[in-house]
């Protein structure tokens, strides 16, 4: 018995139906005399029969290979390709549904099919990657290269395939061929940087080989690198990436390397903080944010630029039942001010103006913030605190709490940092009133902090 979708089924069906209409759209339209006399007209009906029946199954066997190839089981993939054997993309999805499959596979098969793949398709970079991999995978190694160059020069910047060639020049222990190729999937696509760099690091390639041969001098891709280091703790190999990037001399945005800064603050590399800070500040056309001229080691101290929100400038987080913004109408320095609105809604435990600082250990130090306020409304007002990023109990001082009604009053704290003390935390705070009613309201401005060292 034939199955629906059987060749000879189909073909039996569609040859009914065309015999049908030869019979009475085509032939019917003469009489029978006019046939049987004129050889010609027959010999031309004929011709279109046999056209017209050859397409119709080509189209009829190019739809049930589609049906069977939609379904994507390995069995119904095998279906697609016996109704249209010179589809090269039949036999790639086979032979993926192929290498998926639970049951196990037969490399020997696959690799047949990649290879048909690519006898019926030979310029399809991609369809020579595919072979290059099953080869690899029966072992057969010098095939396996000569796909992948193959694929390669087909489509020389294709990140897929510079991936693909870049992991089997590093499995073959081809280093400097696999960061070469490497190099060329990141150009291609930084979105592989962080799979490259986790691929070379885990495959024990050094840091300075990683650097030269895998890392092109391009800003972009060197600030994804330097913060990948940045993120995996290994700042020691970043300093060398982060010179290559200032060696580079093209304009830096501050914001993208503070993964960097952040890592450099957790681990207390003060010396390090002040060096790239300084530089980026410079690079990124905010030299005045450091104030370095006039030693004083708050960032954007009098909130005259834009605040950064990270790095070594001021951190301005976002809390309920408090509204920050930088005022332009009341200030005492320079023409802008930070003003905090409390709504008197809530008892607030505040904490959320910060800023790090590096600093020198056996250091004495000055610190003064000039601030008004307006109908503060709680027993705990907000007031400055300075701690030690690193352990808070090693340095902690607060200023006075500001209440009520002021006109404009520094605030001013001295202290001496322990040998071990690097990097402080500068923070505008109001602990959580222990009152019935703790709520608190007013408004608060903040103008020129500073933090220097005392000659």
């Amino acid at each position: 018995m034939l199955r629906p979708h059987s060749k000879s089924f189909v073909f039996m069906c569609i040859c009914r139906v065309l015999r049908w209409f030869l019979a009475f759209s085509v032939l019917g339209t003469l009489p029978v005399s006019q046939t049987t006399a004129n050889p010609a007209v027959l010999v031309v009906r004929v011709c279109v029969f046999l056209g017209l029946l050859v397409c119709t199954y080509v189209l009829a066997a190019q739809a049930i290979a589609w049906w069977h190839f939609r379904r994507g089981s390995p069995e119904e993939l095998g279906m697609a390709i016996e109704w249209a054997p010179r589809h090269a993309e039949f036999y790639v999805a086979r032979a993926h549904a192929l290498q998926m499959s639970a049951e196990g596979t037969d490399v020997n098969e696959v690799t047949r099919l990649y290879e048909k793949a690519t006898r019926l398709s030979p310029n399809r970079a991609l369809y020579w990657a595919e072979l290059g991999g099953s080869y690899e995978w029966a072992g057969r190694e010098e095939e396996a290269r000569r796909a992948y160059q193959r694929a390669q020069q087909l489509f020389p910047g294709s990140p897929e395939i510079n991936w693909k060639l870049g992991n089997f020049y590093l499995r073959a222990g081809r280093t400097d061929e696999a960061l070469r190729a490497l190099e060329k999937a990141i150009r291609g696509d930084p979105g592989m940087g962080r799979p490259a760099f986790d691929l070379v690091w885990r495959a024990g390639v050094d840091s300075q080989t990683i650097l030269r041969a895998m890392i092109p001098e391009e800003p972009s891709i060197e600030l994804v690198y330097l913060n990948y280091l940045a993120e995996t703790k290994r700042l020691d190999e970043a300093a060398p990436v982060w010179a290559q990037l200032q060696a580079g001399g093209s304009k830096m945005e501050a914001r993208a390397v503070f993964p960097y800064i952040d890592a450099l603050i957790l681990e207390q590399r003060s010396d390090e903080l002040r060096a790239v800070w300084g530089a980026l500040m410079e690079r990124s056309g905010k030299a005045g944010n450091g104030r370095l001229w006039d030693r004083n080691l708050i960032t954007n101290g009098s909130f005259e630029s834009e605040i950064l929100n990270g790095g070594l400038d001021w951190r301005v987080l976002p809390c309920d039942g408090v509204a920050p913004r930088v005022d332009s109408q009341t200030f005492f320095d320079g023409t802008r001010s930070l003003r905090l609105r409390f709504d008197g809604e809530k008892n607030i435990a505040y904490s959320h103006v910060l800023q790090f600082v590096p600093v020198r250990p056996d250091t004495r130090y000055r610190f003064v913030a000039y601030v008004r306020a307006e109908k503060i409304t709680s027993d705990s007002g907000p007031r400055f605190e300075i701690y030690d990023a690193g352990e808070k109990p090693r340095l902690s001082l607060a200023s006075d709490a500001v209440l009520g009604t002021t006109n404009w009053l520094s605030q001013q704290l001295q202290f001496q940092t322990g040998p071990d003390t690097r990097v402080l935390v500068v923070r505008l705070a109001r602990p959580a009133d222990r009152s019935f009613d703790g709520r608190i309201g007013g408004t608060l401005w903040v103008d020129r902090v500073s933090l220097r060292a005392m000659e």
